[in-house]
């Protein structure tokens, strides 16, 4: 298709969806029992962090994840800062993470007081690459002691952050089986994936733990909000412990026994949660059939229309393209956007960001590649019914 007739028509398939006002890229939908549980929780004076609706939604995300126990904070970035910490980073650490990803990601590392080792990603699933993975930790690493090292650098890595981008599972088993092999402890960002598996497995439950993200532009969203999920019974208390300024329950006394963060997800943002669970699946199939339709228009094209890989089933969150080169991709940014039509391109490179750029990485072939090429689409669940 020559592109003067495909962009045009690009955003006529985009209308025929979402109709002819402006369409955001990801916008929240709130159809169901939103506006009464939140009148439930001013009625009850349970507005913060202590309420039944925290409880609700920690079970609620538990139970759908196949996770036994989930922690609910305030917003994602926070849930993976204390996941981290739970995982045993420490300050002065190496973390091996994307650098093809979210800035949140790499925000959390530095909070830790850890720095980033970029490995590539693979091009089809867009997440970490296990033969990236293996063939940087055979090169470079070596393990005394139970625990594993930078021959570089001397210091000790930490943990391993993939993440599954756009809600496209990585490669994840092969992930986790690697960093076994090295002592490594996985910690998934699946701020993205909440609805998509590997082979019947929900995202989220391959790694020591995994935390999600309900911002407002997510799947279901809590206005603000996060969750770490674990099978780990003392990891769990723990991050429930320090999550609520590490206070030692008593009646009247205020007695904290370690540094903690005020990162409790508060009940009102939970009580949405709550409604937005209720309505998950139904969301998560509408967003299926807006991927379908998108795949069909796609066919034939020359444009490849992401999608995950075999053995996975995504959220299909926000819905991704590849074009030829950065010239299409640039002048597709610029007409759609004219037209009314969100797009955005994948995010820069970590390691291009001043505050990342001497951190140590593989080449990051595939991700530059990828950064030069994809595109997301409006994903957003359509007003009522599919048109």
């Amino acid at each position: 298709m020559a592109r003067d007739d495909f962009f045009p028509t690009l955003v006529g398939q985009v209308r025929s969806i979402y109709g002819e006002d402006f369409i955001p890229l990801h916008r929240p939908v709130f159809e169901g029992n939103e506006r009464q549980y939140l009148v439930d929780c001013i009625d009850s004076n349970f507005v913060s962090s202590v309420g039944a609706k925290v409880t609700e939604f920690e079970e609620r995300i538990a139970a759908f994840t196949g996770s036994k126990y989930a922690v609910a904070t305030v917003n994602g970035t926070a849930a993976l800062h204390v996941a981290l910490q739970l995982a045993g980073v420490q300050r002065g650490d190496e973390v091996l993470s994307q650098a093809l990803t979210f800035i949140a990601t790499c925000n959390a590392l530095s909070y830790a007081g850890a720095e980033p080792v970029f490995i590539d990603v693979d091009r089809d699933t867009l997440g970490m690459s296990p033969e990236a993975l293996r063939r940087w930790l055979s090169a470079n690493a070596e393990v005394r002691d139970g625990q594993t090292f930078n021959r570089a650098t001397g210091r000790r890595i930490a943990a391993c952050v993939p993440m599954h981008t756009f809600g496209f599972p990585l490669r994840i088993a092969e992930v986790v089986a690697i960093c076994d092999e090295f002592g490594i402890p996985v910690v998934e960002d699946a701020a993205e994936s909440l609805g998509s598996y590997v082979d019947g497995r929900h995202t989220g439950t391959f790694g020591k733990l995994a935390t999600l993200s309900f911002n407002g532009n997510k799947v279901i969203t809590t206005g603000g909000g996060g969750m770490i999920v674990t099978d780990d019974e003392a990891l769990a208390k723990r991050a429930r412990h320090i999550t609520t300024t590490a206070k030692i329950p008593h009646p009247y006394e205020f007695v904290h026994d370690e540094v903690g963060y005020n990162y409790r997800l508060p009940n009102l943002n939970a009580a949405l949660g709550c409604a937005q669970m209720e309505r998950l699946e139904e969301m998560l199939a509408i967003k299926a059939e807006v991927a379908r339709r998108y795949a069909a228009f796609f066919e034939g094209t020359g444009v490849r229309f992401v999608q995950p890989i075999e053995g996975a089933s995504a959220n299909w969150w926000l819905n991704a393209i590849v074009l030829e080169d950065e010239t299409q991709r640039d002048a597709l940014l610029e007409y759609t956007n004219s037209q009314g039509v969100m797009t955005r391109p994948i995010w820069r490179l970590m390691s291009r960001l001043d505050m990342f750029k001497h951190c140590q990485h593989d080449g990051l072939e595939n991700s530059q590649w990828l950064e030069a090429r994809v595109v997301n689409l409006p994903s957003s669940v359509p007003d009522g019914a599919m048109r």
